[in-house]
């Protein structure tokens, strides 16, 4: 395998999480019995543009199905975060009723309904139908296909191009990431601004966040590798801010090359933060396989202890990062009885992989456990909140990332 962004071969490897269905393909009961496709789940990094990247063996359209189960409406946090956004961007593009935002994977609209509720004229770019349907029942348009520069030359000649282009969490969703950047460019106008937000590779090394590798993931970004990306698609970074959601992130302002737009000391202050974390050298890499064995191996044990000592253990949130750990770690029903989840769409179904039940959270008031493993631990103190009333049961929280943590 070849990189996917500068074709150079790939011959540093830097994790090996076996084999594994795909994150969200949760499983319906009738399905049950059937045989689950797994596919290898092994990421290696590029030690010339230094992109982390998972091997080729899935395309999108395997994973991105009409069914998708992944409702960004479903965290309370997220809304607020993207409401808050958009009343940013509003106010420094001085976005109005004569302006155009176009967003890729647009999910079920809990992001450009913010802009309808403004009137400015905006559209959504989402393949999968579930979402797509939800965001066009809050009024926001929607064209159901894949973004890449095919899509993007038909959509800028049918709409015009756009004043701001969001990308929020898609960028490492991309199997052709030069294809897709050659889209964003083509959909800009000259002076416009793209944004794209996406898990920050430095955190990940960081914090150990392997359980946030998964197939939907091709890649793990850096800014010093999106600079270059964007750089071969004639884009610039003009500035970055750090953000706290999904166990950090980056948000990046992009522009045309030739953009009237001066770039901002915190792109060069983060790129220095990366050097100095040695996301360019090869021993960064090297020992983060053993990092996450160790976290592995910790909750494996404390499950297993749970089970000798009689306590009980409830899962929180089916998330696909929770979906990674529970298979690496080989986590099954006899461990881990069953995961709750605020989502309808994932209610009734079956964790890929594990086939540990999902139910809701109401659940939870009826058979209150000893602990809450909460899987999705970046949402750890908007679940404790929901969850407040298992307190009264003397119930602990439980994370297993950056390291076993009982709150």
């Amino acid at each position: 395998m070849n990189c996917r962004h500068c074709n150079a071969s790939l011959t540093s490897g830097f994790l090996d999480l076996g084999f594994a269905p795909p994150s969200n393909s949760y499983v319906i009961r009738e399905h049950l019995s059937d045989p689950e496709v797994c596919y290898p789940l092994r990421v290696q990094v590029c030690d010339h543009c230094w992109l982390v990247q998972t091997e080729d063996y899935t395309k999108e359209t395997d994973l991105f199905t009409s069914d998708y189960a992944y409702f960004s409406s479903t965290s309370k946090s997220w809304l607020a975060h993207a409401a808050k956004y958009c009343e940013k961007v509003t106010r420094d593009l001085d976005l109005d009723e004569e302006s155009f935002v176009v967003e890729v994977a647009s999910n079920d609209g809990y992001l450009l309904k913010n802009f309808v509720m403004q009137r400015i004229p905006c559209l959504g770019v989402e393949p999968t139908d579930d979402t797509a349907r939800a965001a066009e029942l809050l009024g926001v348009p929607v064209v159901r296909e894949f973004f890449g520069h095919a899509l993007a030359e038909k959509l800028s000649a049918s709409h015009g191009k756009a004043d701001l282009v969001i990308g929020n969490n898609v960028f490492a969703h991309v199997p052709d990431i030069n294809d897709f950047a050659r889209g964003l460019a083509t959909m800009l106008k000259p002076s416009g601004t793209i944004t794209l937000e996406f898990p920050h590779l430095m955190q990940l090394i960081k914090l150990c966040q392997f359980d946030t590798i998964y197939h939907e993931h091709f890649s793990y970004l850096s800014l010093y590798t999106v600079g270059k990306i964007f750089n071969d698609a004639g884009l610039r970074i003009y500035d970055v801010e750090e953000l706290t959601t999904h166990g950090g992130s980056l948000r990046v302002y992009g522009c045309h090359k030739d953009a009237d737009i001066e770039t901002t000391s915190f792109v060069s202050e983060v790129l220095s933060q990366e050097e100095k974390m040695g996301l360019r050298k090869p021993q960064t890499y090297e020992s983060f396989q053993a990092r996450a064995d160790k976290i592995k191996d910790d909750l494996l044990m404390f499950l297993i202890n749970c089970k000798k000592q009689g306590k009980s253990v409830a899962a929180y949130g089916a998330a696909a990062k929770g979906n990674t750990l529970l298979n690496y770690a080989g986590v099954k029903k006899d461990l881990l009885p069953f995961v709750c989840d605020a989502a309808a769409s994932k209610q009734g179904k079956y964790l890929p992989g594990s086939h540990i039940p999902i139910f809701a959270p109401e659940v939870l008031k009826e058979n209150a456990p000893d602990y809450v493993l909460v899987l999705p631990w970046n949402l750890l103190p908007e679940i404790r909140e929901q969850l407040g009333y298992l307190t009264k049961h003397n119930t602990k929280f439980v994370i297993a990332v950056p390291e076993l943590e009982i709150v």
